[in-house]
């Protein structure tokens, strides 16, 4: 609520502007409001509200930042019935986000708005349990704000009900294009009744959003409100745009984090290692800093923005992921670390500094290769600064332009660092249940019976591993004798049991035969080469695969040197060969043959 407050307070709210009871705002939800400090309402309410509390489609363009939230959540929660007006628990109206963020405030500052009536409004989103979720749908509630993807898992699973709804907004439907939410959108309008009203709010309308629109809206009346009619940045947000280069990107933001009157900073990057790498520069610098992006749990990404919210950290260095929907009062500083892809990027960055009629500092790094990019956006967006200047972390127009002292270094002066860190915020548990299982599961299983033996207080020294070889010059660690009961030093039990070994398989090597004349030593072959019948009785040498071992040759010197001479200088001419076979047959891995006459040996193995 004292966001809200500030947050209302610091808004230039028009004398003229009429407050909602003059729109037909019921007297509980303007009672509510009054309460958070909201009285009259901003230029996208003032049009929407009077369309919307008739029942009718409407298709609200506005950028970023002008109060879109309650444009539609007054209009729903004029529709509902709470639950001491007869409700039943089951959902009454529908609010489809892209992101969990977003998701998180919408529900936030519906529920503001209902508080007096005691509307229940609950958000659901992926990357927490289902149990908490499935348990508050059946408790009850009347407003949903559901991501598409969980939301569509709970309606498979038949734990959520819609055909009870009347009342559906898609809130940020170009950011839902981009992550590629469409086809699951149309899905969830499958699933609705088709006597509903149906209202879709976006920054940009590009032309898949026109055809959804189209397809899905009855005779909706479109509404433009913002800056201009383009939906650009707001006019009391300071752009500034220097060519930076990537190595002293780190020093130009140190010295834009100590300028005068900063308050809360966001960082944008196009990576999330980018991120990361960033925030821990300037926390290893002396800043207050913590990293938002789609790799991080909801937990911690939770845990980041109350941080920021509450001040503990100053600045958030978060990817694109974070550019929708973070209505966080007193963002006075915008960075794009990285250039942005497009001029709708830009305009969503930026729009996190000078929200309701607040105003903001925007500096955007342009690199050497974002040229090309850079002069597109400007050209689109009408800024002016088609050629930024080449500025370093030394130039003196960093320091006129962002006001900020010449004497600052590239830390943060110890006596400044008076922020509490991310450290002191701490991180939810979003997932008890199913943690809790998970230690149980963890509890039961049984260890593995290989594990290292422990020398007990009895034994009187340290067992050795079953299966771990003995020192060099040492025999095999005998095994100690087990210890009667009682017994032992240490005046404990017995001792604990060996654990048991599992033997060793024995290497199984494929059997050999061997095939042996009469007279002449047996020559062995393995069976995997050797064929299913006896090689016939001929002369000629029978061929066959190459031996496992290659036959040793000798030379000629040692012939003369007085070694045994091969079989081939033996025989004589015409004489049949030996039972070895000749030695050019051996050397060619040919097997051994009979001579002539001689009997055969039959197989043996």
């Amino acid at each position: 609520m004292s966001e809200t407050e500030e947050t209302i307070t610091r808004a230039p709210v028009r004398p003229d502007s009429p407050t909602f009871a003059d729109l037909g705002v019921r007297a509980e939800t303007v009672e509510a409001l009054a309460a958070a400090g909201i009285t009259r309402a901003f230029a996208i309410q003032e049009y929407a509200l009077p369309i919307a509390l008739r029942g009718t489609d409407l298709i609200g363009q506005a950028p970023t930042g002008t109060g879109k939230t309650l444009g539609f959540g007054v209009p729903l929660l004029q529709r509902v019935f709470a639950p001491g007006e007869g409700s039943d628990g089951v959902p009454q109206a529908l609010v489809i986000v892209p992101t969990r963020e977003l998701g998180l405030q919408v529900a936030k500052d519906i529920a503001t708005a209902g508080k007096t009536r005691g509307v229940r409004v609950l958000p659901i989103y992926g990357g927490v349990a289902y149990e908490p979720q499935v348990e508050a749908l059946r408790a009850g509630v009347e407003i949903l704000v559901s991501t598409p993807g969980r939301l569509m898992d709970l309606a498979k699973q038949k734990k959520l009900r819609l055909d009870r709804v009347h009342a559906l907004v898609l809130d940020e439907a170009d950011r839902m294009l981009d992550l590629g939410f469409l086809d699951d959108v149309e899905k969830i309008l499958a699933m609705l009744p088709e006597d509903r009203q149906t209202m879709l709010f976006s920054a940009t309308m590009p032309d898949p959003i026109v055809t959804l629109a189209r397809r899905f809206l009855r005779h909706p009346v479109t509404i433009h409100a913002g800056h201009t009619a383009e939906t650009g940045p707001s006019p009391l947000t300071k752009q500034l745009a220097y060519r930076t280069h990537p190595m002293n990107k780190v020093e130009v933001v140190a010295r834009i984090l100590q300028s005068h009157a900063r308050g809360l900073t966001m960082i944008f990057t196009r990576t999330k290692r980018a991120a990361d790498r960033v925030a821990e520069d300037l926390d290893f610098r002396g800043f207050a800093t913590a990293a938002v992006h789609g790799d991080l749990g909801q937990g911690a990404r939770e845990r980041a923005l109350r941080a920021f919210r509450a001040g503990k950290i100053d600045v958030l260095v978060a990817t694109d992921v974070a550019a929708r929907g973070l209505d966080v009062s007193g963002v006075t500083h915008v960075i794009n670390y990285d250039c942005p892809e497009d001029p709708d990027t830009y305009t969503h960055r930026i729009g996190r500094t000078g929200r309701a009629g607040a105003s903001g500092v925007a500096v955007t790094f342009v690199d050497w290769e974002d040229m090309p990019r850079w002069r597109l956006i400007d050209k689109s967006l009408g800024l002016e600064m088609p050629e930024p200047p080449e500025t370093y972390h030394t130039s003196p127009c960093l320091y006129t332009d962002l006001d900020i002292p010449s004497d600052v270094g590239g830390t943060l002066p110890t006596a400044e660092r008076t922020r509490a860190g991310l450290a002191a915020e701490v991180e939810e548990d979003l997932n008890p249940k199913t943690r809790g299982r998970r230690r149980a599961e963890g509890a039961g299983r049984s260890r593995s019976p290989r594990r290292r033996a422990s020398g007990d207080g009895g034994g009187g020294g340290t067992a050795a591993h079953a299966g771990a070889p003995a020192r060099a010059g040492e025999g095999p660690t005998p095994r100690a004798p087990p210890t009667a009961p009682g017994g032992g030093a240490g005046g404990g039990g017995p001792p604990p049991r060996p654990t048991p070994r599992r033997p060793r398989r024995p290497m199984r090597l494929p059997p050999r035969r061997a095939f042996a004349v009469a007279g002449a030593p047996a020559r062995w072959w393995p069976a995997t080469r050797q064929r299913s019948h006896p090689p016939p009785s001929r002369s000629t040498p029978h061929p066959s695969r190459r031996p496992p071992t290659k036959p040793r040759r000798r030379s000629r010197a040692g012939v003369a040197a007085g070694g045994p001479p091969p079989p081939s200088a033996l025989r004589t001419r015409g004489e049949a060969p030996s039972a070895g076979g000749s030695t050019r047959a051996r050397r060619r891995g040919l097997r051994p043959q009979c001579a002539a006459g001689r009997t055969e040996v039959p197989w043996v193995n």
